[in-house]
């Protein structure tokens, strides 16, 4: 019998009234828990996470890494690099309105009003041979005519005044214009010299019109001259909103410091040594973005080594190559008309006259993991990263790296390609009308390879290229074949069925009597420039983007993939 023995108490918890409250504080631990695992993983995911770098991909996921605040790790490439314009929507609100035929006459028509029957009633068999006047509107009214009739493939929006050209009979006349079908936010300047006849009862005809930049006279504004004719004039800020002007005088002279006093209120980064030299274009451009963005986040003028170690992944030697120059590849006017930048050269010695002097001071930074925001404060006059001889810790692009990756921006939109490579790119396009289609044919060593690359070889043949170009390019077009192949001849069998065009059909443009060649070696202190294999590429690539339809090897011509078999998936992802 159990009469004499309490029955066991209940425990408080196990209450009936309590069994709700201990259910909701059960599920509240069970979600608390996976809240806590899923904040380590994510926590273990991010710190070990190392993105790849997009710039190397195609343009649509470039495009949306530049304008975003990412900086990615840098994963080498020996291609042509990309640069700010390529980025830029080519939006057509940002060029103005184009001009119409209908429009200059239109205007024609208003500075002529009145005029009609005297000069119907005139007779000027007496004044043929008479000198054109340049400054005639008629004159201006009639070029105008005569060019848009002529170029049909490009929209013009503003012709300079014509002044007079090389003869009584010649008057030269600039414009900026675009290709009708033009996909890069760039605007060209063309300058051209016109023939002009009188005839007896004293209207005036063109007789011709002369080659690309042919009216030398009219390239350069002078002052004080009335503007020409713009259908929606663009106010300064349109002008300068960073749109490259291609055609336009180049004035890539270095920056100087107008005084001592100037010098000593400046705040300067500058980056000493790393293992930047001689290394592929991109590595090179990727860096340098790092310390030019360092700058702009510093409120710093960035003192830059202009000079460039060409790696000979570019060169005929096969080695690397000393003594190139910063402004053979890039647009040094563009840079330093967007950002505060000094030449080294032009520094240490501007440095050495007056730091002892006015007491000037120096920062030194000897690791990469200092970050610009631990910088932010320095009062000193000079900071100076100073990179070690170990790779890849020596590499300037690590500032950017870690913690600095959301807080230093790359300002792409500050460097464009040199303008004298793009004049090639223009000229070469205008000789073709800016009418014609692109194909970019890979072979070289890649098709050597037929391990990685099993189907290369057969798929750019002249046969199989004949059966892919038949439904994407239309017979007798004008096709541009930018290729690494260097026989060309082996491209013959298209010329039965296309005007194909090389770059080497255009070597005028470069060589020892060319505008280009006279100006480089300006620039180079009298010294002669190789147009390397560098430019050779850039200028090829550039050509083959303004075809109208542009057939790519490995996305239209060959199964194989970029990068090698099995990689198709990891590219175009």
């Amino acid at each position: 019998m159990m009469l004499g023995r309490s029955l066991p108490s209940r425990s408080g918890s196990f209450r009936p009234e309590n069994l709700g409250q201990n259910a909701l504080a059960l599920i509240g631990n069970v979600f608390f828990t996976f809240f806590v695992i899923g904040v380590l993983v994510f926590t273990i995911i991010a710190a070990t996470y190392e993105p790849e770098d997009p710039l190397f991909h195609p343009s649509t996921k470039i495009t949306n890494f530049l304008t975003s605040t990412s900086n990615a790790t840098f994963v080498s490439d020996s291609t042509v690099v990309k640069t700010g314009e390529d980025f830029m929507k080519a939006n057509e609100t940002a060029f103005g309105t184009f001009i119409n035929a209908s429009d200059v006459i239109k205007a024609a028509k208003w500075d002529a009003e009145g005029e009609t029957e005297e000069k119907e009633a005139r007779d000027c068999s007496d004044e043929i041979d008479k000198p054109i006047d340049c400054t005639d509107p008629e004159v201006f009214h009639l070029m105008m005519s005569a060019a848009i009739d002529q170029f049909k493939d490009i929209h013009f929006y503003r012709f300079g005044k014509p002044v007079r050209g090389m003869n009584d009979s010649s008057c030269h006349m600039a414009w900026r214009f675009r290709p009708k079908e033009g996909k890069t936010a760039s605007l060209y300047k063309d300058y051209r010299s016109f023939v002009i006849s009188r005839s007896v009862n004293c209207s005036l005809s063109v007789v011709s019109i002369g080659d690309y930049h042919s009216g030398g006279n009219a390239r350069k504004r002078k002052k004080h001259q009335k503007p020409g004719f713009e259908k929606t004039p663009m106010g300064e800020d349109d002008k300068n909103s960073g749109i490259q002007v291609v055609g336009e005088t180049v004035n890539d002279s270095l920056p100087v410091v107008e005084s001592e006093k100037s010098f000593d209120q400046g705040k300067y980064l500058l980056y000493n040594g790393g293992g930047e030299r001689c290394k592929s274009m991109d590595h090179y451009l990727w860096s340098f973005m790092c310390a030019l963005g360092e700058a702009q986040y510093l409120n710093r003028t960035l003192v830059m080594d202009l000079s460039i170690c060409l790696s000979s992944v570019y060169t005929k030697s096969g080695q690397d190559e000393e003594g190139k120059d910063f402004r053979f590849y890039f647009d040094f006017e563009h840079l330093k008309e967007s950002a505060s930048v000094l030449d080294q050269g032009q520094f240490w010695s501007d440095w050495n006259k007056w730091h002892q002097k006015d007491g000037l001071s120096i920062s030194l930074v000897e690791d990469f993991r200092v970050t610009p925001m631990k910088m932010a404060h320095v009062k000193d006059t000079l900071i100076m990263r100073k990179f070690g001889s170990v790779e890849p810790d020596n590499y300037w692009y690590r500032v950017c790296e870690g913690e600095a990756e959301s807080v230093i921006q790359r300002p792409w939109h500050m460097i464009w390609k040199s303008t004298r490579l793009m004049n090639i790119v223009s000229s070469i396009s205008s000789k073709m009308n800016w009418d014609f289609d692109s194909v970019h044919v890979v072979r070289g060593e890649k098709a050597k390879n037929t391990e990685q690359w099993p189907n290369l070889a057969s798929d750019t043949s002249p046969e199989a290229l004949l059966s892919s170009l038949q439904d994407k390019v239309d017979d007798g077009r004008n096709l541009y074949i930018a290729t690494d192949e260097q026989d060309v001849s082996f491209f013959e069998p298209l010329k039965d069925k296309y005007s194909t065009h090389f770059l080497d059909e255009y070597r005028e443009l470069w060589d020892e009597n060319s505008e280009w060649y006279s100006e480089m070696s300006k620039l180079n202190n009298g010294v002669p420039v190789e147009f390397d294999g560098y430019m050779r590429a850039s200028v090829d690539t550039e050509v083959f983007l303004r075809g109208k339809k542009q057939i790519e090897t490995f996305n239209d011509l060959t199964r194989d993939c970029k990068d090698g078999i099995n990689t198709c998936t990891i590219s175009a992802s």
